[in-house]
């Protein structure tokens, strides 16, 4: 993938979209319209960008939304689009957790496709019948798990996939940061207070916001689901009334084990998402803080790196990539290319053509997946850390 300009004549079109949530003072709402702008593929044209109803207009207008397409509320916005000849084709939903699934079926009622941060929603029991509206209203359905959209990240995949490590013996996933080793909630830092509220973000603090993330990342790129997991969450910080660090064990289909570790209380780490995944032929290892480089592993053979953009890479890999080596490329991109993928699947809809192969993008099956992770972890640790089935 490269930047390029559009060619003259080309039935070259931008899919008008809303998003919901994503105003004043919030961070992820603008990572996801810099995201969705980065390969020129959608039109931010209508918001509900707070619950509040002059602070949604205030919001939505500041972003050079039109007036008239500022709405008071996500139900209105559904209604009111979808009776537009030319109203929005997708929604984005970046709102705690507990809007998720709601918001989420308002636009599928009407027919509107849906993009929506992760995780899924506040409880695994919130999320029945989604998977029979998509396919009723015959919706596109996209979580924005933004790490698998990495090219190095889909390299590894490739290669797993083609057998390259062997049979696959360790998954060690593992996301640290520090932001909350203190009190930060009592604040009122909007980041925190949402998400350390069990009310907004569900039963996992931690475990929802960045375990999820590493959850996806493993599953993603080692093509494995766990069958089982053991888990210990912790809630270091005195008063915090969601867990702030966690430990899983993992058991594997076909027999592979893994753990995975996620805190908010480690000091010194920003972002520390890494993954090391082992077989019996080699292994490879990839850091989100230096995503432009992956270490491979063949066993009885030195580890060499791979660089982004860089020779040795698979076809997955050079489809994502942008730029030139040497130039970081990360987050932002990471996240651009999801929307790149959800707006060929989209076109391809619109176009009434089958989504093409090559697109990939975490759907709503990995977002149930995610929330199937979540519901055991919490499950395992209140029954006081034991082994615990995700199918059940």
């Amino acid at each position: 993938m490269t930047i390029e300009a559009h060619e003259a004549g080309s039935n070259f079109r931008r899919i008008p979209y809303g998003m919901v949530g994503g105003g004043e003072g919030a961070f992820i709402g603008a990572v996801h319209r810099i995201a969705a702008r980065i390969d020129d593929r959608f039109e931010l044209v209508a918001g509900a960008l707070s619950s509040e109803a002059e602070r949604s207009k205030r919001s939505g207008q500041a972003i050079g939304i039109a007036a008239a397409r500022c709405y008071r509320s996500y139900q209105e916005m559904a209604q009111q689009e979808a009776a537009r000849p030319n109203g929005i084709e997708a929604v984005v939903i970046v709102t705690p957790n507990y809007l998720h699934v709601p918001i989420a079926k308002a636009f599928l009622e009407v027919g509107i496709h849906v993009i929506c941060d992760k995780p899924l929603a506040a409880h695994l029991a919130e999320t029945g019948g989604l998977t029979e509206l998509v396919k009723a209203k015959s919706c596109l359905f996209a979580v924005t798990y933004n790490y698998s959209g990495y090219p190095l990240i889909r390299h590894a995949r490739e290669v797993i996939t083609n057998g390259e490590l062997g049979k696959i013996r360790v998954v060690q996933a593992e996301y640290p940061q520090d932001w909350l080793s203190e009190k930060l909630e009592d604040t009122g830092q909007k980041q925190a207070s949402w998400r350390t509220d069990p009310n907004q973000a569900g039963g996992g603090g931690c475990l929802g916001d960045i375990g999820t993330h590493a959850f996806h990342l493993a599953c993603f790129v080692s093509g494995l689901m766990p069958v089982s997991l053991l888990a210990d969450l912790n809630s270091f910080v005195d008063g915090r009334q969601l867990d702030d660090n966690v430990h899983v064990l993992l058991r594997f289909e076909g027999g592979a084990k893994g753990m995975l570790w996620a805190s908010q209380v480690a000091p010194g780490n920003e972002n520390g998402l890494r993954l090391r995944i082992y077989g019996d032929k080699a292994g490879l290892s990839w850091s989100q803080e230096n995503p432009n480089y992956l270490t491979f592993s063949p066993l009885g053979e030195p580890s060499h790196v791979l660089g982004r953009g860089g020779p040795g890479l698979t076809s997955a890999a050079e489809r994502v990539t942008r730029i030139p080596p040497g130039h970081p490329e990360g987050y932002l991109e990471g996240f651009a290319t999801i929307y790149r993928e959800v707006a060929d699947a989209i076109e391809a809809k619109h176009n009434g053509k089958d989504q093409p192969d090559d697109v990939m993008f975490p759907d709503l099956e990995a977002g149930l997946q995610g929330m199937r992770f979540v519901d055991a972890v919490l499950r395992s640790h209140k029954n006081g850390g034991v082994w615990t089935s995700l199918n059940s």
